[in-house]
């Protein structure tokens, strides 16, 4: 017997919906990695809606997303400055000892962003919004807006024609890249990299349904994102870094620390970008969906 669509859909969402809910008490003690943990389940969710869209009716979800959007933002900001906070860390400590003061001038200065940026969480989790918010979530799975026809149709093929438009929005933007102006490369790699989540999420979300398929390819999705997650990463940082370097040149100050520090992330960018070849080789050849459905 066939399983339908739409309660395989909120099978699936009940776990993000576990993870999302159940990060909040760790984010409001913060706790480590909570503001991350937190803002993965936010972005998963909200990547879910998007790819499985049609199964839904479209108001109720579009305004959950716009909301999960406005929440990632508000980790993000956290999430981010304890990013860079960690990096700049590691990469004072290879600088020479004379040379740390500064370097943990960059470190001080991005934990506090992310003091006030959690303290900017709390008070949204305090407030209305989120309160609204989290009613929504556990609505939707008690009560999904789900189109009654739609999802009354075959798991199977509907996730596997969902993984299909993933992947070829995926494939496309990997093989326009080598066309891409070097100007607006890094952003091209940004959108490969938010890409290759979407579809990492699709495919975790049918892995119930699909079985090894939707597992593996999900495995390789998350392989890409990750590689370019560091190359974003890297270069972040660095731009952190030469925003920095210029004020202090301003000042007339020694800007020796910074360019060294500069060099070290592009040094990393550059190493993140020498997995990506690998890591998007299999886009090479076209979405299968008779594999999907077995």
């Amino acid at each position: 017997m066939s399983t339908a669509a739409g309660p395989a859909l909120v099978a699936a969402l009940a776990d993000d919906l576990d993870r999302l809910l159940s990060a909040e008490p760790d984010v409001r003690a913060d706790r480590p990695d909570s503001v991350h943990s937190m803002r993965v389940a936010t972005r998963r969710l909200r990547s879910v809606l998007r790819s499985y869209r049609k199964l839904f009716h479209d108001g109720p979800i579009d305004e959950m997303r716009d909301e999960l959007r406005w929440l990632a933002g508000l980790l993000g900001v956290a999430r981010d400055a304890e990013v860079r906070a960690e990096r700049f860390a590691a990469l004072t400590e290879e600088q020479p000892t004379e040379q740390r003061r500064i370097g943990r001038r960059l470190v001080s200065a991005e934990r506090a962003k992310y003091t006030r940026a959690h303290r900017a969480v709390l008070k949204a989790l305090d407030g209305d919004r989120y309160a609204t918010l989290r009613e929504r979530l556990r609505k939707l799975h008690s009560h999904p807006p789900l189109r009654k026809k739609r999802a009354k149709s075959d798991a199977a093929d509907a996730f596997s024609s969902v993984l299909r438009k993933d992947f070829q929005r995926l494939r496309n933007l990997v093989r326009e890249e080598p066309e891409v102006p070097e100007e607006d490369r890094v952003e091209h790699l940004h959108e490969i990299r938010k890409a290759a989540k979407r579809l990492r999420y699709s495919a975790d979300a049918a892995g119930r349904v699909l079985g090894g398929p939707a597992e593996e390819l999900a495995r390789k999705a998350k392989k890409l994102q990750s590689v370019l997650g560091d190359h974003r990463d890297a270069v972040e940082a660095m731009a952190m870094i030469e925003t920095r370097a210029a004020a202090a040149r301003q000042r007339g100050a020694d800007t020796g620390v910074y360019e060294a520090l500069a060099l070290s992330e592009a040094a990393a960018a550059r190493k993140a970008l020498e997995s990506y070849p690998v890591a998007a080789e299999f886009l090479k050849t076209k979405y299968k969906r008779k594999e999907m459905l077995g």
